[in-house]
């Protein structure tokens, strides 16, 4: 039965300097916003022992309007100072359920450049979008079309580090599951292979069943390294700075753009083809700690790989079953069952007691995929 979902279109687009300033002001009014409504807040908490609700953050926002020194805030669209409040009130409802940390202040140079205009504040007609404040629709490069019918409810503009702008719009999707398959598999993410599924899919994976890690950070390290070398040598402050760290940044955009088309293409074939998907429930956090792992898990992105095959496999009507982390799926022989006592990083090929041997990852992908069907 087909789904209705919220799903967000993201699209390069290309700005007049009149609308690039205008985005700017907008910007910066934002973080203004965002950072003295987390300044009073955490002020009257700590002060007064005083909780601020949104309708008061909002209420002081007028306020602060209609003074001389912050008049400037009237010069923009006043829908993503509502919503930099709202992102606000979000953040305190996730430090107090235990989601996330307390709120930080955003800075000018490290935070996400972005505002957020719901239905009042954009139009759409025609495939063509014009903000709040602005004269003329906005140049986006549609690299794929809308849903039919699709009527935004959000957009978002955001511009990266490298300097490119994107326009994210929120809109209703209606997605059909995919035709039963007869496949089942199971998952062990790896460094020297990306994946190893417990059986091989012809033109995803080699004969044993495992997906080459292309190892994105490590093909640009020497383009990165260079990159950081000349922002050293450049003064702070100066212009030469400001053009060597954008370099710097587009190494990084390149590699993380290759490493999420890779990561969208293997979950999207790895779900097309199984009617039940197993993985492991890896601590990444925890594995990141260790000095000799952090940068080949991190470029590995099995975090978002996991986040990928999740909300795929809900779309198009297919089984995820995660297996506890503890459970010994390397140390498990797929044959006999018999557990071995240790098993070094070191190993990668044992042989059991009772006679099989085995390829430590594809034994551990089948152990998972048992344990995940059990579980069902």
């Amino acid at each position: 039965m087909a789904r209705i979902v919220k799903r967000a279109f993201k699209f390069r687009f290309y700005p007049t300097p009149e609308q690039a300033s205008e985005l700017a002001r907008t910007f910066g009014c934002a973080r203004l916003v965002y950072n003295k409504a987390l300044e009073e807040r955490s002020r009257a908490y700590t002060l007064e022992g005083r909780k601020v609700s949104y309708v008061q953050s909002s209420a002081a926002l007028t306020q602060w309007k209609r003074t001389e020194e912050l008049a400037f805030l009237n010069e923009v669209s006043s829908v993503p100072l509502q919503q930099a409040l709202r992102h606000l009130q979000a953040a305190f409802a996730n430090f107090f359920a235990k989601r996330a940390k307390y709120p930080t202040f955003k800075s000018r140079k490290k935070s996400r450049l972005s505002a957020e205009y719901t239905r009042s504040a954009f139009t759409y007609r025609d495939g063509r979008i014009t903000l709040a404040k602005m004269g003329g629709p906005l140049n986006i490069v549609w690299s794929r079309p809308l849903p039919e019918g699709a009527d935004p409810s959000t957009v978002t503009v955001s511009k990266d580090a490298a300097g490119r702008w994107f326009v994210s719009i929120l809109c209703e999707d209606t997605i059909g599951p995919l035709d039963p398959a007869e496949g089942v598999v199971g998952i062990d993410a790896g460094i020297t292979s990306l994946l190893v599924l417990s059986r091989p899919i012809p033109g995803l994976t080699d004969a044993a069943g495992k997906v080459a890690n292309p190892r994105h950070e490590r093909a640009d390290r020497n383009r990165l390294a260079r990159a950081q070398r000349a922002l050293a040598r450049t003064e702070k402050g100066s212009g030469n700075r400001a053009k060597a760290r954008v370099k710097v940044a587009r190494v990084h955009a390149r590699i993380t753009d290759r490493r999420r088309d890779h990561l969208h293409k293997l979950t999207t074939s790895i779900v097309r083809e199984n009617q039940t998907v197993v993985i492991e429930d890896l601590t990444v956090r925890n594995m990141v700690r260790n000095h000799s792992l952090a940068r080949a898990v991190s470029d590995a992105s099995w975090r978002e790989l996991r986040s990928m095959l999740e909300y795929k496999a809900a779309w198009y009507g297919r089984e995820l079953v995660v297996v506890d982390r503890w459970f010994p799926s390397s140390r498990l022989c797929s044959a006999c069952g018999a557990i071995q006592r240790s098993m070094p990083l070191n190993v990668r090929d044992w042989v059991c007691a009772c006679g099989a041997a085995h390829d430590r990852d594809v034994n551990a992908a089948k152990n998972i995929l048992a344990a995940g069907l059990a579980e069902r």
